[in-house]
């Protein structure tokens, strides 16, 4: 009896004491002393508590053979709780053979990267690369949509951590103010943006794809314009309003029905590019939609084709503002184009906002010279200064359908004098030999 008695007094000696866990009282309780000391939790997990009352978590434990420490932050901005959820983390990745405090250091770095790419960030490196190939006026527009209705709610976010959720609040913000089309086309940009951002190695994530059926639809259609059957009421109302419109304005109005040129190719035109003299009138290459594009323009002048009748406006005109740069001249400021608001005004007066615009003329145009004057599609979409869309068909807009566009461009003039006077036919026929 006396043996076994030893033997287990021994036994009991050289078991190991056991760390009792913290408790919240005890860490909350903790007081500073002399020396800096350490109030263990197990596991490694300890917290210090410095000669000022500091407290700090931190974890001791080995990896390849080398004691380390791992700092887990400050008490109480660290629970005992969330120091013991580090404690795990750490222990996982050491049982995995990735040392802790390694892991915690490439975490900082990311974290630093991320927050240096934030949206705005990534946003105006995204435009600086791509404004060489837009307009001025393009690039200045982009750039102001994006700080007027998206910096504002995540500019500061870093890119890498904006989902789906967050881009459709910042688009929907934009569609509660009516704006239905501008939300759409800030749903491109955006996604253009985390385009460039997962190429360059920003995110790994687009967010903008997911959202293409969750905004409001927006209306799709050509511009406004009235069928070849409402040609000859609409002449007639602007004949009812023409006697009391300024020259320029009621010229201007004319040309755009006679020669079907977009609006801002009308408005800016100089009186450089006349010819009254020998009947020529050529638009540049570079003032045309396709001939101002930055990358692959079209090089190809427009020949506008005036029929007699816009000779003889051209030449009332003449006597009014010749002597300017423009043959429509700002009202304010005479070295600046007029715009087209005079034709938009006047179709206002005449009770068709909403029925016809200023690009409407262009649509009306290919209608009529189609259906009723009978010519090939391809005549009428060089006469719009459309892109044929290849090579050959370039060379064949300058050399083949000059003439035919020619007598084209003063039959359609003809028709409109006619249907100014209800002598048309309304339906189809063919064109005169």
């Amino acid at each position: 009896m006396t043996v076994l008695s030893h033997t287990a007094k021994a036994d009991t000696v050289k078991m190991p004491k056991l760390a009792l866990p913290l408790t919240d009282i005890q860490v909350r309780n903790a007081k500073s002393k002399e020396k800096p000391y350490k109030l263990t939790d197990g596991g490694g997990l300890y917290l210090l508590v410095n000669t000022d009352g500091a407290r700090y978590w931190r974890m001791d434990y080995r990896f390849a053979e080398v004691r380390r420490t791992l700092a887990f932050g400050k008490y109480p901005q660290i629970s005992l709780a969330e120091a013991r959820d580090k404690r795990t983390g750490a222990r996982k990745s050491i049982d995995a053979g990735i040392d802790p405090n390694h892991a915690k250091r490439i975490e900082k770095i990311i974290k630093t990267k991320a927050s240096a790419n934030t949206f705005e960030i990534v946003a105006r490196e995204w435009h600086a690369n791509r404004k060489d190939q837009w307009q001025p006026r393009t690039a200045k527009n982009t750039l102001h949509r994006l700080e007027k209705d998206v910096f504002p709610y995540i500019g500061s976010y870093p890119i890498a951590d904006i989902k789906s959720p967050v881009m459709l609040d910042v688009l929907r913000r934009i569609e509660s103010r009516g704006a239905i089309d501008m939300a759409k086309r800030q749903r491109i940009t955006c996604k253009q943006i985390f385009d460039y951002a997962t190429y360059t190695g920003k995110t790994e994530f687009n967010p903008i794809p997911s959202l293409s059926r969750a905004l409001k639809p927006t209306a799709r259609g050509h511009h406004a314009a009235i069928t070849p059957d409402e040609l000859p009421a609409f002449i007639q109302e602007f004949e009812k309003i023409e006697g009391r419109m300024f020259v320029p304005t009621r010229v201007m109005f004319r040309l755009m029905m006679m020669i079907f040129v977009r609006t801002s190719e009308l408005t800016t035109t100089e009186w450089s590019e006349i010819d009254l003299e020998n009947e020529s009138w050529v638009i540049p290459w570079c003032r045309m939609k396709m001939g101002k594009k930055k990358l692959n323009p079209r090089k190809v002048d427009h020949h506008v084709f005036l029929p007699k009748q816009g000779w003889e406006l051209l030449r009332e005109l003449h006597v009014i503002t010749g002597r300017n740069k423009y043959l429509f001249p700002n009202q304010r400021d005479h070295e600046k184009p007029a715009t087209n608001f005079g034709i938009l005004a006047a179709i206002k007066r005449m009770g068709y906002s909403g029925k016809m615009t200023g690009h409407g003329f262009r649509s009306l145009a290919m209608g009529v010279i189609k259906e009723r004057l009978n010519y090939r599609h391809e005549v009428v979409d060089r006469q719009l200064s459309h892109a044929s869309g290849d090579t050959y068909g370039e060379a064949y807009d300058r050399a083949m359908f000059l003439d035919e566009r020619k007598i084209m461009m003063q039959q359609y003039a003809d028709y409109l004098d006619a249907a100014g006077k209800k002598n048309v036919i309304l339906g189809k026929f063919s064109r005169a030999a």
